[in-house]
């Protein structure tokens, strides 16, 4: 599968693409400066501009003739609330709406825990979850096979494959490794039951592939 990255060079992201490539997938590395990573080329991706507050024509490329997206990109913890908005929001749904213009089939999205409903998370970062409920909620209603992987706090760990997952929240909050949402993200493209859901995921028992096989629409899926 022809699958772009966006936000390919660092955190999940970058992860994302070591995991996709080791699956047999043909991975376009969405980056602002594709000419620098040289990291990604030697890793067997195909870097590719992917500026998400830039031009509509390097991102229009980009995802022209890809078979899915999945959007890792994040204007960063380090950054205030109007970058939040020209990312994780604006530039979000310029990625969404491209995809639909384009025809591209599938979307996963990397979105957060409490997305479904920003109050419930800290309140130094409603601003971001309120990006990302409202990135969700048009996705959902874009028309693509969509997903939408909302993970609890992120952390540099050593990923088990191992995971817990509630759609469309879980009833307690925790971390998981990077690795371990690289490897969702992934298996999400693998697996049909996770196409029309949003749902949580944290460190847990059951391997990822099991995990994602159990989601369904019938489970109480988020729609939003």
């Amino acid at each position: 599968m022809q699958v772009l990255v966006i936000g390919a060079t660092r955190g999940t992201g970058r992860l994302l693409v070591d995991r996709l490539l080791a699956d047999g997938h043909q991975v376009r590395a969405g980056t602002r400066a594709p000419g620098q990573d040289q990291a990604l080329v030697a890793a067997g991706a195909d870097p590719v501009s992917a500026d998400l507050e830039g031009p509509d024509e390097p991102l229009r490329a980009a995802l022209h003739g890809a078979q899915a997206v999945v959007f890792c990109a994040g204007s960063g913890s380090g950054t205030g609330p109007d970058a939040t908005l020209r990312v994780d929001l604006h530039g979000a749904v310029r990625s969404i709406d491209l995809a639909v213009e384009l025809g591209v089939p599938r979307y996963v999205m990397l979105s957060s825990m409490a997305a479904d409903d920003p109050r419930r998370g800290p309140t130094a970062i409603t601003h971001y979850l309120a990006a990302k409920h409202a990135a969700d909620r048009i996705l959902a209603v874009s028309g693509l096979a969509w997903t939408s992987v909302r993970p609890g706090g992120l952390t540099h760990e050593h990923g088990s494959d191992h995971v817990e997952v509630g759609v469309p929240r879980l009833e307690r909050r925790g971390t998981i490794p990077r690795e371990d949402v690289a490897a969702v993200l992934a298996g999400c493209l693998a697996q049909p039951a996770t196409i029309g859901l949003a749902f949580e995921v944290l460190s847990g028992p059951v391997p990822v592939g099991a995990a994602l096989a159990g989601l369904s629409a019938g489970h109480g899926g988020d729609r939003r």
